[in-house]
């Protein structure tokens, strides 16, 4: 029989909505972001009032705007995602190799990523899991590479209460020792590139250190005392 671990919270873990907007904290003014598909297409509707963010899609797509409403759906108008999208005043398309240029340039501040695993390194799995269909490897690969910061947003624990951080990941990598911080429903870690591991930096309300050592396989660590995740 098949043994799964159930994650049990003591504190008040962060919903998709509150990891997103604490994602959004990380933006600054005049950044060019690309966001996931997924959890991390919530973070647009978390950009702080009066900051000028430019969103990037790998299918050739800069100044992606809000999701449109019904009446005003532009099927020719699509992120890499394939969800149709809007487009802000000053916004340009161009070829997905322009696209891919910029990302490899380093031209993009920002990428927002969901993840199935994390290592405690750093490395990334998310674009496949072996036997299941998929519609093809998208843009993570290069982005992990040529991103200047990449972020994580994603539940701590899988849909069977295993962990998603561990000390080696077993699906096929994205990218190896890319990712600069993780942004769960219960911490925030930061990845300490001398170290090369995960420190606690904050905490979702209620939350303890020991319930997220406890729900994380991989070795992470605490230099100052984490703070409380604010959103």
């Amino acid at each position: 029989m098949e043994t799964r671990v159930i994650c049990y919270h003591t504190g008040m873990p962060l919903t998709r909505e509150e990891i997103t907007k604490r994602a959004a904290q990380e933006l600054q003014d005049g950044f060019v972001v690309n966001l996931g598909i997924g959890m991390p297409t919530l973070v647009a509707n978390h950009i702080p009032d009066g900051m000028e963010v430019w969103l990037q899609s790998e299918n050739g797509l800069l100044g992606i705007g809000p999701f449109p409403s019904e009446d005003n759906v532009d099927p020719d108008l699509i992120n890499a995602g394939k969800q149709t999208i809007t487009a802000v005043t000053g916004a340009s398309s161009f070829a997905s190799s322009q696209s891919f240029g910029m990302i490899r340039g380093g031209h993009i501040d920002m990428c927002i990523l969901g993840a199935m695993q994390l290592s405690e390194r750093g490395d990334i799995a998310n674009w496949m899991i072996p036997g299941k269909m998929i519609k093809g490897m998208g843009g993570a690969m290069d982005l992990v590479a040529g991103v200047k910061k990449v972020v994580v947003t994603m539940e701590h624990c899988n849909k069977h209460g295993e962990p998603k951080i561990l000390k080696e990941c077993s699906l096929p990598l994205t990218g190896r020792r890319c990712i600069d911080m993780v942004i769960t429903d219960l911490c925030v870690l930061e990845m300490n590139h001398e170290k090369q591991l995960f420190e606690i930096k904050e905490l979702a309300p209620g939350v303890t250190p020991e319930e997220v050592f406890d729900r994380t396989e991989a070795d992470l660590y605490i230099e100052h005392e984490p703070g409380v995740v604010a959103v």
